[in-house]
């Protein structure tokens, strides 16, 4: 019996472990983004599937944005144990120690990297680096300072499409311009639905991630409008570089005008209720208009 409660003991404490693990690399926030970087790996004519090169692909994502997410949560330990929402991540709450964490962030990044250089090319895995060092030193001390912090998170928010398709195309061309450009566009509506709902917890913390200083206002708002406005000719872009047909033009339009739909009504009512929806419906969003993209291609 006290071998088997030892067993359990084991078993739970391991369970737990691999569950922070999880949460250190925000490991929903990493598939959204590795998804991105497969689709668009996916889109480049040339590429047919191959399940090797899309797992390994899907690896090398994962592993180089859990790292950058891993010292994310090391630099703002102390600001996430201030916000009901990340006080109880494994780094903030204690469960996990910083050099840890450390340790994890390096080897999960050097060997994202490396995966990237060794399975497909050097440029791709030059970008997967800049991305990492962009979002872990750059835009995550700058989110404490100015709410430009958004614009240059935007950049390696948006960089997973450019990685993917030079991934596969081994090289810049302006499929991949076009799908960093949508997601790029895309995040800014998302992140200020997202500080919009989160707004009392962020100044908890010191954040400044709305466009407004006075945090949410008709100013936020018409910024939330005009960025949704932005996306609908970017959506429009696959369509007149021959990487999509008619089908997903369609979509993609429909998907841009029901998200600017959402931002007029936060515009209009000015409530956290309308920018849960902006974000939820930004959630939505991006997999519908990649997998139409994807989808059109097939066909």
């Amino acid at each position: 019996m006290e071998k088997e409660s030892e067993g359990e003991a084991a078993r739970t404490g391991l369970k737990a472990r691999i569950g922070d693990l999880g949460q250190l690399m925000k490991f929903t926030l990493s598939f959204t983004v590795v998804f991105s970087s497969v689709v668009s790996y996916l889109l480049v004519p040339s590429v047919s599937f191959d399940i090797t090169s899309v797992l390994l692909l899907f690896a090398a994502g994962m592993l180089v944005t859990g790292s950058a997410n891993a010292i994310n949560q090391i630099v703002e330990k102390d600001t996430d144990a201030l916000m009901k929402r990340t006080a109880k991540r494994p780094v903030a709450s204690g469960r996990m120690g910083v050099d840890e964490a450390w340790t994890y962030a390096v080897v999960a990044g050097v060997v994202g990297v490396f995966l990237m250089a060794w399975r497909f090319n050097g440029t791709s895995a030059l970008l997967s680096a800049f991305s990492l060092f962009l979002y872990a030193f750059v835009y995550t001390p700058l989110k404490k300072v100015h709410s430009i912090a958004v614009l240059v998170g935007a950049v390696p928010g948006a960089l997973p499409c450019l990685i993917g398709w030079v991934a596969g195309e081994d090289g810049f061309s302006p499929g991949g311009w076009v799908l960093f450009a949508l997601q790029f566009v895309w995040q800014f509506p998302h992140f200020w639905a997202i500080a919009w709902v989160v707004y009392s917890d962020y100044g908890r913390a010191g954040f400044r991630l709305l466009p407004s200083a006075e945090g949410p206002t008709k100013y936020a708002a018409v910024q939330a409008v005009l960025y949704t406005i932005i996306l609908i000719p970017i959506g429009a872009l696959p369509y007149v570089f021959g990487m999509s047909g008619a089908m997903s033009l369609v979509v993609v339009t429909a998907a841009n005008l029901a998200l600017l739909w959402q931002c007029i009504l936060l515009f209009r009512r000015m409530d956290v209720g309308s920018a849960r929806k902006v974000m939820f419906g930004s959630y939505i969003y991006l997999p519908v208009v990649l997998l139409a993209l994807l989808a059109d291609k097939a066909s």
